[in-house]
């Protein structure tokens, strides 16, 4: 009995010690993948990565994209903030300063036109102009035009005494020159080469999800791991006529930067105004509409690439909705 209360503790202190390990793995295993929601290796029986393309642009779609609290805006204003970590793919491993993104996420300007754009810019001379002389300014009624002073680097100003009252001799004023300053103007700044995308031109957004089946609870939870932005293909300025990935972003770093901010981030309630939701409420509900772009598989293609185009990729992901939905149907079988 006695050999029994001794060991007691040291039984205690190791299954307390492996808990807490079990406890920690999780932990790092949910912050690295970005999800919010933990469920243990141990209890997962199914689980695909899906990757999903949200348009902005849709009816369903529109609560998360109101005018001035678009969800692209309160995610780059985040960024500016300090608030939220960028990160350059869904791996989650490189990130991005918010000045990188704001290049990211920037079109070019057209340059100014030279004013020796009248053949100087080719290595020649300028093109001659066609009135040598040109006709002198005048006034619109066929006067010559009143010639504009120099500026002027001196000016009078009125002597004072000791009281600061202007000294005054034979009923008159006595003034004094004094030299104004010379100093040229600052040069005005160069013009901007480059100009942010506004958060409503930034309509595409994707999302990456794990679709796991917990035989414990014996029930199906979408884990959402990361939210990118992406730049359109189709936007006027987008001259490489690609879509790009601006930035991508944690989903469990998005739900604070939602919860923190819930005058801006708010998912807005067409039919009543006293019952707009947070978008962290909004993701965790589903209220949005998505279309699968890609399933997890060895290749790592997407359906456009396994099915041969956009339109037959498009057609694979309504059948691939319906057939994870058939899947976890068949599970409650077992």
């Amino acid at each position: 009995m006695t050999r029994y209360f001794k060991a007691l503790p040291i039984t205690a202190a190791a299954l307390m010690a492996a808990l807490v390990g079990r406890a920690q793995e999780q932990a790092t295993s949910t912050a690295t993948t970005g999800a919010i929601r933990q469920i243990p290796v141990s209890d997962q029986m199914f689980r695909k990565t899906i990757t999903r393309a949200i348009d902005l642009r849709e009816k369903q779609n529109r609560p998360m994209f109101s005018d001035g609290k678009e969800i692209s805006r309160v995610i780059i204003d985040a960024v500016k903030r300090g608030e939220l970590t960028a990160y350059k793919n869904d791996s989650v491993t490189s990130t991005f300063t918010p000045k990188e993104m704001s290049a990211n996420m920037s079109y070019a300007l057209e340059a100014p036109i030279s004013p020796d754009a009248n053949g100087g810019d080719w290595g020649g001379a300028p093109a001659p102009s066609a009135r040598r002389n040109p006709a002198p300014a005048n006034d619109g009624w066929g006067a010559p035009a009143a010639s504009t002073p120099a500026a002027s680097a001196s000016r009078r100003e009125k002597v004072l005494d000791k009281n600061g009252k202007p000294v005054k001799k034979n009923g008159k004023y006595v003034y004094r020159t004094v030299r104004t300053s010379t100093v040229a103007a600052a040069p005005p700044p160069p013009p901007a080469t480059s100009a942010e995308y506004r958060p409503k031109d930034i309509y595409q957004m994707e999302l990456t999800e794990e679709m796991i089946f917990d035989k414990k609870r014996s029930r199906m939870y979408h884990q959402i791991k990361t939210v990118s932005l992406k730049l359109p293909s189709t936007l006027k300025d987008n001259t490489s006529g690609l879509e790009k990935t601006i930035a991508t972003f944690k989903y469990s770093d998005l739900v604070k930067v939602f919860r923190n901010n819930p005058q801006q981030a708010i998912w807005f309630n067409a039919q009543n105004d006293a019952q707009h939701k947070n978008l962290a409420d909004a993701f965790e509900l589903w209220l949005f509409n998505s279309y699968i772009t890609k399933v997890s598989n060895p290749a790592g293609d997407d359906l456009a690439s396994q099915y041969g185009g956009e339109r037959q990729g498009l057609l694979a992901a309504q059948q691939t909705a319906a057939d994870l939905v058939e899947y976890e149907y068949s599970l409650w079988s077992f």
